[in-house]
């Protein structure tokens, strides 16, 4: 079954990529990332990167960061084969270490999607950071799935205008996904919706299985194609649905983890950012029942240690929400509010 979802969905990606192409276009950027067919250059066979390609690997990065075990488990590579595709693959990547200032010049060159709000866009530096995973988590009606769909569109904007000049891979696990809120956003960008509608590559995930196969696409997509963000909403639905249970718990969080740790590849090879959403659930054990707010994000420490940065949304009065910081490696923790209207996501109302 699960080979046949493969299938079934690597046809309609390459449909998808055929119907894109038509309308407007965005350069690859390969100075980020090297296709894997250059290998063919240092000596591995064409047949041997053909069964790379077939289990997900599609450039260099992502050969030169696996484990030797994930490439001796290919069908027809050996672990002879597996060494020399590791040798070739490094002398193509850099391994090894680099200094503080080359990481620190590098970092004042990620591009930052803009969320459409003057206030959330402050207190993240300019936007949903490229290059990581973002999460945003909170209770129902706090604007999660309104921050996917607005950032979907303005990753799509010019450089100078907050965007990020690149496409939107948006995978859809609870059914939320609506084009009609794109199109009321772009209008509000002065985009043209239709364009906007055919740069975003949609996907609804099914089960858990389903969901890691669209990832392992998402890699021959990319090469393929300019994406600036890759959306999942939500990244847990499906796990907590698929695996009930204390004892599945174990098998749930090890899967979940291979998940993330794929996002995470995604953000390392392209550069794109990664915007996935969360559930939470009421802490009703291990604490005081007078807490202000007793609500936790699920996953647990699997997915908190996957995300660089966490946010944390809650509902205000009328149309305003608040979003908190909850964890980052770089940003202070603050609050700010926004708004959701018709528009999108935009500043505060009184």
């Amino acid at each position: 079954m699960r080979k046949w979802i493969f299938s079934f969905f690597k046809n309609l990606h390459i449909f998808i990529i055929n119907k894109m192409s038509n309308k407007q276009e965005f350069n690859v950027q390969t100075d980020s990332f090297q296709s894997i067919s250059i290998l063919e250059k240092n000596g591995i066979a064409p047949s041997d990167i053909k069964k790379l390609q077939e289990s997900g690997f599609h450039t260099v990065q992502s050969v030169a960061m696996a484990k030797k075990k994930k490439l001796i488990e290919i069908r027809g590579i050996s672990e002879t084969k597996a060494e020399k595709i590791l040798s070739e693959a490094a002398k193509f990547v850099p391994l090894g270490f680099c200094s503080a200032k080359g990481c620190y010049k590098t970092r004042q060159e990620i591009v930052r999607l803009t969320t459409g709000s003057r206030d959330l866009d402050k207190i993240l530096e300019g936007g949903i950071e490229t290059g990581s995973l973002t999460e945003v988590f909170g209770e129902f009606r706090t604007g999660k799935t309104q921050l996917c769909h607005q950032i979907a569109v303005t990753c799509q904007l010019p450089f100078s205008q907050g965007g990020g000049e690149g496409r939107a891979m948006y995978i859809d696990t609870e059914g939320t996904f609506r084009p009609e809120r794109i199109v009321s956003i772009a209008q509000r960008f002065g985009l043209n919706s239709s364009d906007v509608l055919d740069n975003i590559a949609f996907a609804r995930a099914y089960n858990t299985d389903h969901q890691i196969e669209l990832i392992a696409m998402a890699g021959q997509m990319m090469v393929e194609q300019k994406f600036a963000v890759c959306i999942v909403d939500s990244s847990t639905s499906l796990f907590r649905t698929d695996y009930v249970g204390r004892g599945e718990l174990a098998s749930r969080q090890q899967l979940l983890g291979q998940f993330l740790k794929a996002l995470n590849n995604l953000c390392d090879e392209f550069g794109i950012a990664v915007l996935i959403t969360n559930q939470v659930v009421a802490c009703v054990d291990g604490g005081s029942s007078f807490q202000a707010d007793p609500k936790k994000p699920v996953g647990g420490h699997v997915l908190a240690h996957a995300s660089q940065t966490r946010l944390y949304f809650r509902k205000g009065r009328g149309i305003n929400r608040f979003c908190r910081i909850f964890d980052s490696p770089n940003l202070p923790s603050s609050e700010c509010s926004f708004s959701i209207s018709e528009s999108g996501i935009g500043d505060a109302v009184d």
